[in-house]
């Protein structure tokens, strides 16, 4: 008999395989809803409405802190991305260099979003910026009729200054207007198009994020595949099998990138940015990895940050994420 689960995740190409059924996992047949990220947590956090998700990694690791954790997740992670390119300043707050941000105001949609955290511990790591030694603002990015909270309540470490903008107020217009001083978000603000007063703290973003790699060999985590902890108590051998199946729709993913006789994606110089990639991320031809060993120490150090910036109730060790047998395997 095969289990029909749910799987709400965005149109990723590593998960493409998945969605159009070119890769099944074995005994499963998953209904692939294909939902922006921002919908897919929102829904699954507050309501638990799908078998099986992709979520924000801060925010499933809080869902660690419960008595009975809700969710349990598979060494598979849809979402990566370097955020030095996601830190934004208005250029008239005298910011010359990443140090200049303490005392400033930043804007960030959620304290517990999993950019933020990643964005603040590297700012206190690498350039000697506390989180205490900044004011936080958080709320909508763009104009919204509904205020945005955090999905998943929580306390504050001591220190810590965190004030919601007022109904009516966007973060965005907020840096353009110098109300605050920058946005650490995964998304871009309209007003770096709109505003000659926004740009980036890091004009040279692609060439910071590859030294960050070449010095860490950190390719920051943002989401993880999760299972509802009752439907995976329920059936336990599904962690394997889907952990199997999405190893195999990465593989695929990769195909396209290589392909030769006719472009693939709308992208003129292809196989020159493909290249550059594996020089810039150490010479591997599979520069995106899932799995628990490959990406042990980017887990470790995310969890440090996370616990650290007063989110998890103790410091969590990342094989305490994940499924147990997603994490060993048989030998003949």
């Amino acid at each position: 008999m095969v289990l029909q689960l749910t799987f709400a995740c965005w149109d990723y190409d590593r998960t493409k395989a998945i969605e159009d059924g070119r890769v099944r996992a074995r005994g499963i047949e998953l209904i692939y809803l294909n939902l922006r990220v921002e919908e897919t947590f929102f829904r699954q956090l507050r309501f638990q409405e799908f078998d099986i998700s992709e979520l924000s990694l801060s925010s499933y690791v809080m869902t660690l802190n419960e008595e009975n954790p809700r969710f349990i997740a598979l060494p598979v992670f849809p979402s990566r991305f370097f955020r030095h390119q996601s830190m934004y300043i208005n250029l008239d707050a005298n910011i010359k260099k990443p140090q200049d941000l303490k005392g400033k105001k930043i804007g960030i949609p959620e304290y517990q979003m999993t950019a933020a955290v990643w964005q603040r511990g590297i700012m206190e790591e690498e350039f000697g910026v506390p989180i205490e030694s900044v004011e936080f603002f958080t709320g909508a990015i763009e104009p919204s009729n509904t205020e945005r909270h955090s999905k998943i309540p929580h306390t504050l470490p001591p220190g810590v200054k965190v004030i919601e903008i007022k109904k009516g107020q966007n973060l965005s217009q907020m840096l353009a207007d110098g109300e605050i001083d920058a946005i650490f978000s995964a998304t871009k603000p309209s007003s770096m198009h709109t505003s000659i007063k926004v740009g980036y703290l890091f004009p040279n973003f692609k060439e910071v994020e590859a030294n960050y790699y070449q010095r860490f060999g950190i390719f920051p985590i943002m989401h993880v595949v999760a299972l509802k902890r009752s439907v995976y108590d329920a059936n336990p051998w599904i962690a394997k099998e889907l952990t199997q199946a999405f190893v195999k729709s990465m593989e695929l993913a990769y195909e396209p990138l290589e392909e030769r006789a006719a472009l693939r994606y709308m992208l003129p110089w292809l196989e020159s940015h493909v290249e550059e990639t594996k020089k810039l991320m150490g010479g591997s031809t599979r520069w995106w990895k899932d799995g628990f060993e490959e990406n042990k120490h980017v887990l470790d150090k995310f969890l440090d940050y996370h616990f650290r910036q007063g989110l998890s109730k103790r410091r969590f060790q990342p094989q305490e994420l994940f499924a147990p047998s997603t994490l060993e395997t048989f030998v003949v």
